[in-house]
């Protein structure tokens, strides 16, 4: 990664957005801090949000997305809620953030909503990046790290509440994963990292990852 200067903003990573991304119990939420805790120490000014949410309409609608109660939900109508949660964190908090030369981090986005309703739901990963494309100034990041793990790694990690997207049931997440991994072939500036490690393993080799970055 470039030396940092200037107030200690590391030039290589300003105004740059970088996703953590993958399936339910990868542990991308702890890695997430920890990677923002590490940029901060490097002297880069960064900043992360989580989603869906992050806004005051986007938390309204995780709380409809993830409640256990709504079983009647269709796929199309996760995509379009995911979707709207996202747009508002883009022009919201994101493009203010990139503007001013932050570095952008995210705990998740587009490519959940590909591998979850686009691939295992069978909404169709291409649908959902038109939707994406016809919303979003920029559909994906600069850099997308997915946090690979296998079904039984990502079960033992989940806590006993599950939310209605973690209650999917076993076939359905197992298809969430390979959709990430069918979309990392896909798209570029994606990288596959396997997080089945313990969490300072997992770090490392994220760290190393937007070390690479920072020094393209």
């Amino acid at each position: 990664m470039n030396k940092k200067k200037n107030g200690g903003v590391n030039p290589a990573l300003q105004s740059r957005f970088i996703a953590l991304d993958g399936p339910d119990g990868c542990g991308k939420t702890t890695q997430t801090k920890m990677l923002v805790e590490w940029l901060t120490k490097q002297g880069v000014d960064v900043v992360s949000f989580r989603e869906p949410g992050a806004t005051a309409i986007g938390e309204k609608i995780r709380q409809i997305l993830l409640n256990p109660e709504h079983i009647a939900m269709t796929t199309a109508a996760e995509v379009m809620l995911y979707m709207a949660a996202r747009v508002q964190l883009w022009n919201e908090k994101i493009t203010p953030a990139l503007k001013a030369g932050k570095c952008v981090i995210t705990d998740r986005w587009l490519s959940s909503t590909c591998a979850y309703q686009g691939h295992a739901g069978g909404f169709g990963i291409e649908k959902v990046t038109k939707i994406a494309a016809d919303c979003l100034e920029k559909p994906w990041p600069d850099l997308t790290i997915i946090l690979d793990v296998d079904s039984q790694t990502a079960k033992s990690r989940l806590k006993s509440n599950l939310d209605r997207m973690e209650q999917k049931g076993e076939e359905y997440h197992s298809k969430v994963r390979e959709g990430f991994l069918k979309l990392a072939k896909q798209q570029k500036n994606f990288v596959i990292t396997n997080a089945a490690d313990d969490i300072e393993t997992v770090h490392k080799k994220v760290t190393d990852t937007i070390e690479k970055f920072g020094a393209r």
